[in-house]
């Protein structure tokens, strides 16, 4: 950032503006996915922040970086989202003619969403803070991304800003205009949620490297499986504990035999086959799926499937709605 520039922009120039805050506008929007767990409402909220810092440019000072005072714009945006109802999605119901079986439970985390790793790259060369303690896809997995929706919200921004982001604990106060003491205890807090969340879980094994040969292995396996409409051979890559999810849908199932029993009910009917389009989202293996109709002829787009890896098994499956689809450059029909 040039004083010259930053003078410009002060002065009213809308283009030397966008020059300053565009090497920030990814890390934010990441900064807001953390928070709100929405692809949409984190863009919303990046809107938002970029109208509420041009606005505000005249009042910058200096005394911060660029980069700080532009966090601390994207945290307050943020916690007002979160204290806004509309950003809640009502529950979605299955499609007319399928009937899943009894899930083990009803979620609530209905507005979770994928983020595309495309979106990602560039965003490793920024380096957390010496004091983070989470590399950076571990802070985008959806495991985390999960547990961090179910922290009270001055706890989650204690948790990204501190053990995500690493600023030290003086200037997560400024960016949350609060004290030390304040962001301290709300730190502890988090910590101490996640600890319970993580604990509520059965161990799990590293997912092996993206891109390594054993991950490459296990989604070859997988996406034969589904294309043969092998429900049995699915099932055998799962973990005996898998999760089976579809936000916005709340039907959530645990289990390899349940796993199965739904995918039987409503993806793969008889006769049906499917087709896998690789993709990658929250730094996991991801895929479209679409499945044949045998009748007509074409595919029935079913969504995007993520992959959460234990060891060489799938511990959780994670469907989401074909309006993500164009996120991650995929189509949302297929022909033959």
């Amino acid at each position: 950032m040039t004083a010259d520039l930053l003078a410009q922009a002060q002065a009213g120039d809308g283009n030397a503006f966008g020059q300053l805050v565009e090497p920030y506008r990814r890390e934010l929007q990441v900064h807001c996915y953390r928070f709100l767990g929405s692809v949409q409402d984190a863009e919303d909220a990046l809107q938002d922040t970029l109208l509420s810092a041009w606005q505000g440019l005249a009042g910058f000072e200096g005394r911060a970086s660029l980069r700080t005072w532009l966090y601390r714009v994207a945290t307050s945006r943020c916690l007002d989202a979160l204290r806004s109802a509309r950003r809640r999605p009502p529950a979605s119901a299955p499609p007319a003619g399928v009937e899943p079986p009894e899930p083990t439970r009803l979620g609530e985390l209905l507005w979770l969403e994928p983020y595309p790793d495309a979106w990602l790259e560039g965003l490793a060369d920024r380096a957390p803070g010496p004091e983070a303690r989470y590399e950076a896809m571990e802070s985008i997995s959806l495991a985390f991304i999960t547990a961090l929706q179910l922290l009270p919200a001055r706890q989650r921004a204690a948790v990204i800003l501190r053990d995500v982001l690493g600023f030290p604990a003086s200037e997560a106060a400024r960016i949350l205009g609060t004290s030390e003491e304040a962001v301290t205890s709300g730190l502890k807090r988090g910590r101490a949620a996640l600890e319970r969340y993580q604990r509520s879980s059965a161990p799990r094994e590293p997912a092996p490297r993206p891109g390594s040969a054993a991950e490459r292995q296990l989604v070859d396996r997988l996406t034969r499986a589904f294309e043969a409409a092998d429900v049995t051979g699915i099932a055998a890559l799962l973990t005996e504990d898998v999760w089976l999810t579809m936000p916005p849908l709340p039907l959530e199932y645990q289990g390899r035999a349940l796993a199965a029993s739904f995918l039987r009910a409503t993806a793969f009917q008889p006769g049906w086959t499917a087709r896998l389009l690789p993709s990658r989202a929250n730094g996991q293996p991801a895929f479209g799926f679409y499945v044949r109709d045998p009748d007509t002829g074409g595919y029935y787009t079913v969504g995007l499937m993520v992959l959460t890896l234990s060891g060489i098994r799938i511990s959780a499956l994670t469907r989401f709605d074909p309006g993500t689809l164009p996120r991650f450059g995929l189509p949302l029909t297929l022909t033959g």
